[in-house]
């Protein structure tokens, strides 16, 4: 059965699983020294032009929103995200186990509002008993968003700016950020964002990988942050697993053209959708969120895969079909046969 249940579920991207072969019977250092996390870090930075840039290689998202919050936030530090963000929705409180409060903000189709961050923060700390309250020490966005929306320049510009007036780093997380860099909707690239937040993170799970996150902080690490990582469970011993795959993802510039292809077929099932006569969310990136009546979902599921995402009334449910490097155009026809027959 064809599935656009999610950009995860098939395994690695041909030449990064080359890569894996290639290097199985080479010995190697480990927990991050070993040679192709080297090679890798040296890529990302020339590719985020970021020389000062300190990177380290995670297994998965969760693990690495709540390593890289903990280790900036203080004991009585919050995090500041939309009430839509993934450590608010989706990570089943991981954030909160550490000790971080999340401090949510109305979510604009996915988005942080620059006006609504301004406002918060200057009520909160017009309050005199601020003192009494979890502190806001951070600000959390993902790009792109849980909606499939993408920030434009000026608005992480406008966030940037607040964050720096009020000595708080900005964590972009980017699970899917290959998606949200090669989509229509984005007007910046990946030194830009780089100059614009204090850390964020390349999703490799989503783009390619077989597993791994590259975390990236523009400037300097939080002290302690190996240690960090290691108290969290979250160092690899085998660090070469991440470290091959990002040295592949990052050469030939592999990791945008892997995102391009997601998002060229998420335009043509945008398409397919379209001409079928079935509403659809406007998103660039390479999720596309469609509604459905509740029959139409259920036979379509007996042919094709996707996600609920959420019921929208009593007759009808918004999907979520999303496409990755693995998806064929053959794929796309099966999909369109398949709502032909509805």
């Amino acid at each position: 059965m064809v599935t656009f249940e999610s950009d995860y579920n098939n395994g690695a991207h041909p030449t990064v699983l080359r890569s894996l072969i290639d290097s199985n019977d080479k010995k190697s250092s480990s927990y991050g020294s070993d040679y192709w996390s080297q090679e890798a870090r040296e890529k990302i930075r020339l590719a985020c032009q970021c020389n000062k840039a300190e990177i380290f290689f995670l297994v998965g998202g969760t693990q690495t929103n709540a390593t890289v919050i903990d280790a900036m936030l203080p004991s009585y530090g919050a995090v500041i995200a939309v009430e839509t963000a993934h450590i608010n929705v989706h990570e089943s409180g991981a954030v909160e186990a550490n000790g971080h409060k999340v401090i949510t903000l109305p979510s604009h189709n996915g988005k942080m509002s620059a006006e609504d961050l301004k406002r918060y923060l200057e009520r909160f700390f017009a309050d005199p008993t601020w003192e009494h309250m979890a502190v806001p020490g951070m600000i959390y966005l993902t790009f792109p968003t849980e909606l499939g929306s993408v920030y434009c320049s000026h608005e992480i510009a406008a966030i940037y700016e607040l964050a720096q007036q009020y000595s708080m780093p900005l964590f972009i997380d980017g699970a899917r950020l290959g998606y949200g860099l090669t989509s229509e909707g984005c007007d910046f690239d990946l030194p830009w964002l780089a100059r614009h937040c204090d850390v964020f993170y390349i999703g490799g799970t989503k783009v390619g990988a077989l597993c791994g996150e590259a975390v990236v902080f523009t400037d300097k690490a939080p002290k302690g942050f190996f240690t960090t990582i290691k108290r969290h469970g979250a160092l690899l011993a085998k660090s070469r697993l991440a470290g091959v795959q990002f040295n592949a993802l990052f050469t030939d510039n592999l990791y945008l053209t892997i995102s391009r292809h997601a998002i060229n077929m998420a335009m043509k099932m945008r398409e397919i959708f379209i001409q079928a006569g079935f509403e659809i969310k406007d998103s660039p990136t390479n999720q596309q969120f469609v509604v459905l009546n509740n029959e139409q979902m259920r036979k379509l599921a007996t042919m094709i895969l996707f996600e609920t995402w959420e019921p929208i009334n009593e007759e009808y449910t918004l999907c979520r079909f999303v496409t990755s490097w693995a998806t064929t155009d053959d794929d796309l026809k099966e999909l369109s046969n398949a709502l032909q027959s509805l």
